[in-house]
């Protein structure tokens, strides 16, 4: 900690600026984010409840629910928008094959005999067959039907009764493609190096084929060490190269930034792109949740009257999910109409898994209306998204109907259903029925993958069934599967909420000796785990165990205490504590391991703890060195200089209205939590209200309701004074109050442990202790409730505003002194080591 690092942004948005953009001068690109300065050939070696009865929308243009929540993102999947590109013509290298080919095609297809006489069959076509065109036609029509061997065999026969080398050089190409295309890339690299050799593979489609069949199994570098390669054979690289090339690096994973430059490249070269240049383009926004650069694309595309068609609007509308912008996707759904290029069923399912994803279950399940409405045919994905939507919800009855109905049209259920139904049932604690669903699944042969196995571990130990978690990883290595980030994660989650940190810890080692590396999920467990109200154990001695030994050892640990809890504190308090949360961020920024806004929150769950305000403010000093902008906002606010860092907390704020509902949820609860903890209350409460204005917790209040249900004890004590203060205003304007006045407070959203009521008794000693006319509902254990008529009178009794209106405990003049005696009086935080 002796050096500054430099910046670290717990949040990766862009900040692209949302207006429409025109365009100035040809090679200048605004919507391209800032260029990095490496080029692209330096290739680095990493790379709310919902109701049962719905009504259907109206469907021209779709306009979202003012009434539901706002857009916030949650975790993207992997899935990748379906690669078919919709409504385009298929093109081919040759579509001047003679009557005689398909006959050939037909014999050739069902013969199935050894190589020796498939070579004498191909013989009697030689006479009938019209040369290339002849050839190409069966080359590529034997590789979809997935049969490379056959084609390798017909390739070889062609290339020797062909003399011309521009001719041998298409067949090639064919060949190439073919085998790209079936993911053969080491044969099609040992066709091209002999076609290079034969003298007839130094064309461009050739290069360009074997770029292509490159980027089609993800091996960017490969491919553009070909790509760089054409300049020694004096090949130009074409619109057909620069686009395999486009494609390659963005399935590879390259950063847009970089992929970019290609992009520029081709046209300082006068190569001008076309649709499929931009629908590359687009797909790497969508890999990156970069919405607003494919916005920008758009507006490129239309500028240059390229036409978008349905692949371009659905890998659009990916990106959009991605970024966490879901009410943008029902604008761009209008769009698609008004340029008659109607949603499909990849268009549907992706904006319905991103509403999914966001917790947004009721647009989701109207959006699958839609869609039947409309006639659009639901695949498997979007079968299994339903799934997916039902069991989170509870609803199994209406999961399986949709099991039936997909027996019915003859979609199977593959390990995605599975996994679905698993992870559903698993989270609502239905430990039976996910047993059933697992025998299920090996009884209709569907293998298990790692995601299943991770499921089940994760389940179990959450659910604090370790002996079934510890089967089910001997199981997991009994059939040959490697553990993934995933699994240890959840192996590493399990471990730290049960206080098991030192464990935790070397289970990250294990992992890194495997070759796995931790990501933020991994260490946002550990930084979590510390200073929990449970005892942390330590692992004393260096670890000999195998994985597979060390993790059965922590699983009988596990289930030995979750029946005979007994607890070993071998940590100090505070500091202590505090340093290892700083020894974990600086092992995160070694590994470059961005943190995320659930790290911030965990962070400042940690501060809450704190017993010494101090300790707190120096643990968020030394963070500032990692981020500024947002523990430089945190620190302000906790050191009374919130005048200062307003401004800039708003824009902390905007870039969490980004974020998924529970994401922002934690982050509004866990800086409240700190804020009224070390008693800044005042800042507390306008940072609820920050949070209610931006629609993070769903229908905060009325004038009759304030629900607390999703808040933490400090936001929910902020909010009671907030309302109150609100309803007394209602009441000085000579309105009258509901009859019922009622506060809820459910059993505690903040608190993670099941049936926890830590934001019950917090709300109600607050009213105890203003003598608030509120009384426990006899009822509704989570309820307070009063007449309005009783409360009307409290408020306007004298005292009552004094008892309302909070304050903080700093302000900024006082806290310069303090701050100065401080400085003079601590020493810095000293780093002490924490195994990794």
């Amino acid at each position: 900690m002796a050096s500054t690092p430099p910046h670290w942004s717990l949040f990766t948005a862009t900040t692209t600026n949302n207006h429409r953009l025109t365009r100035q001068q040809p090679n200048h690109h605004q919507w391209l984010p800032p260029r990095l300065s490496s080029s692209p050939r330096a290739v680095s070696s990493s790379p709310s409840p919902v109701s049962s009865h719905r009504k259907l929308p109206t469907f021209s243009p779709l306009t979202p629910n003012s009434s539901l929540s706002p857009d916030f993102s949650g975790r993207r999947s992997t899935r990748f928008v379906s690669k078919i590109h919709f409504n385009r013509p298929k093109t081919t290298l040759s579509t001047r094959h003679t009557p005689a080919a398909e006959a050939a095609l037909h014999t050739l297809t069902t013969f199935s005999g050894d190589d020796s006489t498939f070579h004498t069959l191909i013989s009697t076509f030689e006479s009938t067959l019209n040369s290339s065109d002849d050839y190409t036609f069966l080359l590529r029509e034997l590789g979809n039907r997935g049969d490379s061997d056959k084609a390798l065999l017909f390739y070889e026969f062609a290339v020797q009764r062909e003399r011309r080398k521009n001719e041998q050089g298409k067949l090639a190409t064919a060949m190439i493609s073919t085998l790209g295309r079936l993911g053969k890339v080491s044969i099609a690299k040992t066709v091209f190096e002999s076609a290079l050799a034969g003298g007839y593979g130094n064309t461009v489609y050739a290069f360009s084929a074997l770029i292509s069949a490159y980027g089609r199994s993800g091996l960017y570098k490969e491919a553009i060490t070909v790509f760089n390669s054409m300049k020694s054979y004096n090949l130009r690289p074409n619109l057909v190269t620069y686009n395999a090339v486009i494609d390659a690096c963005g399935k590879g994973g390259m950063e847009f930034e970089k992929v970019a430059e290609f992009f520029d490249e081709m046209l300082r070269n006068n190569v001008q792109p076309d649709r499929i240049t931009f629908n590359s383009l687009l797909s790497v926004c969508s890999r990156k949740g970069l919405w607003e650069v494919a916005r920008n694309l758009f507006d490129e595309m239309v500028s240059r009257k390229i036409e978008q068609d349905v692949f371009s609007y659905n890998t659009l509308l990916d990106a959009i999910c991605k970024g966490g912008q879901m009410d943008l996707s029902f604008e761009i759904f209008a769009q698609m109409r008004a340029k008659r290029v109607m949603p499909n069923v990849v268009s549907y399912t992706t904006v319905i898994d991103g509403f999914a994803k966001a917790g947004r279950f009721n647009e989701a399940l109207t959006l699958f209306d839609e869609m039947r409405y409309l006639g659009v045919a639901l695949d498997r994905v979007s079968y299994n998204t339903l799934v997916s939507i039902y069991t989170k919800l509870g609803r199994d009855e209406e999961a399986l109907d949709v099991f039936r109905e997909m027996a019915s049209v003859g979609i199977k259920k593959d390990v995605v259903t599975y996994n679905a139904l698993l992870g559903g049932y698993g989270k609502q604690g239905k430990y039976v029925e996910v047993k059933n669903v697992f025998d299920e699944m090996k009884k209709e042969c569907v293998l298990p993958n790692l995601l299943t196995y991770s499921t089940l571990i994760d389940v179990y130990s959450k659910g604090g069934l370790y002996k079934e978690a510890m089967e089910m990883f001997r199981e997991f290595k009994s059939v040959g599967l490697r553990a993934d980030v995933v699994l240890y994660s959840a192996l590493i989650d399990a471990l730290c909420k049960n206080g098991l940190v030192g464990s935790a810890v070397s289970l990250i080692d294990e992992m890194i000796k495997e070759g796995i590396s931790p990501n933020v999920v991994t260490y946002n467990s550990i930084i979590d785990a510390f200073g929990r109200s449970a005892a942390m154990e330590c692992r004393d001695g260096t670890l000999t165990e195998t994985e597979d030994n060390l993790v059965i050892e922590l699983f009988e640990k596990l289930t030995v205490e979750s029946t005979n809890r007994m607890k070993k504190d071998c940590t100090e308090e505070g500091m202590h504590e505090l340093l290892s949360i700083l020894e974990v961020i600086r092992k995160m920024h070694q590994l470059q391991i961005k943190p995320n806004v659930v790290t911030f929150s965990a962070i400042l769950n940690a501060c809450s703890r704190c017993n010494s305000f101090e300790d707190a403010s120096m643990l968020l000093e030394e963070l500032r060195l990692f981020d500024n902008q947002v523990y430089g906002v945190v620190h302000g606010l906790l050191m009374g200089h919130r005048e200062n860092v307003w401004l800039q907390a708003q824009s902390l704020f905007d870039k969490v209205k980004e974020m998924d509902g529970s994401t922002a949820s934690a982050f509004y609860n866990a800086l409240t939590d700190m804020l009224w903890h070390f008693g800044q209350k005042r800042g507390a409460q306008l940072v609820a209200l920050e949070g209610r204005s931006r629609q993070v917790w769903e229908n905060v209040w009325s004038t009759s309701c304030l629900d607390l249900h999703l808040m933490s004890s400090g936001a929910a004590r902020a909010m009671v004074h907030a309302w109150l203060l609100n309803i007394r205003s209602v009441v000085y304007e000579g309105h009258e109050l509901p009859k019922v006045m009622s506060i809820l407070t459910g059993w505690g959203k903040h608190s993670k442990v099941v049936g926890d009521g830590a934001l019950r008794p917090a709300v109600e000693a607050l009213l105890r202790g203003m003598d608030a006319p509120f009384f426990l509902s006899k009822c509704n254990m989570g309820r307070f409730t009063s007449s309005g008529s009783v409360v009307a009178t409290w408020l306007r009794e004298s005292a009552t505003l004094k008892l309302l209106t909070v304050h903080d405990h700093l302000t900024n003049k006082a806290n310069t002194t303090r701050r100065s005696r401080d400085q003079q009086e601590q020493t810095s935080l000293t780093l002490q080591p924490l195994r990794m």
